[in-house]
């Protein structure tokens, strides 16, 4: 699908098998030595083209034997079923990565099954921050707590050079399940959101 520019801004949720922080944040080995997670784009304002993708959403889950830029993996994709025809060729190509963006780097570490169409159900607030995408993915975050106090913590991550965010709200994953060719629960796990901003060229 040609466009002539591309960009969007909204909120990605990501959550995998790492402790909280994700040592991939900061190029470090994934905490039990493979990689397991996925992430869920929920598009604020957004344009392909001139395609509007206002309030829509993308996920992509992957599965890496090892760390994710190792490469190897294998991914599902998930594309907001409320969108219509031009809309949807917009984002499968997006998550396809053959627009570039993060998602083309990506693409070049795993084998992506075609995306495929879902219920997207997101909710962000802070620690309250959950979602439903279909049958295929739930995630429920909660705040992490001191474990000698029981007190909240609210950790963030500042990540200047960063391919998703520069700047991650860090929370424990109260519910994190992937099914289907891709499939995992890493509940109790890592979990974050932050605010991104992508445009092409």
């Amino acid at each position: 699908m040609a466009a002539d520019g591309w960009a969007l801004a909204g909120t990605m949720i990501v959550a995998c098998n790492c402790d909280y922080g994700c040592p991939c944040n900061v190029n470090g080995r994934p905490t039990l030595g493979k990689c397991e997670g996925g992430w869920t784009w929920r598009i604020d304002t957004g344009h392909y083209g001139a395609t509007k993708l206002d309030g829509l959403a993308l996920s992509v889950f992957a599965d890496w034997p090892g760390a994710i830029h190792e490469g190897g993996g294998k991914a599902i994709a998930f594309v907001d079923e409320r969108a219509d025809e031009a809309q949807r060729e917009a984002l499968v190509t997006l998550a396809r990565g053959e627009a570039g963006g993060p998602w083309g780097v990506f693409a070049t570490t795993y084998e992506l099954e075609e995306p495929q169409p879902a219920s997207f159900d997101v909710h962000v607030d802070g620690g309250r921050s959950r979602y439903a995408i279909g049958t295929g993915a739930e995630l429920e975050v909660e705040t992490i707590r001191n474990p000698v106090t029981g007190n909240e913590i609210h950790p963030r991550l500042e990540l200047p050079e960063g391919l998703l965010v520069h700047e991650l709200e860090l929370y424990r994953s109260k519910t994190f399940r992937v099914s289907g060719k891709v499939a995992y629960d890493h509940s109790g796990r890592y979990a974050a959101l932050g605010a991104f901003e992508y445009e092409s060229g």
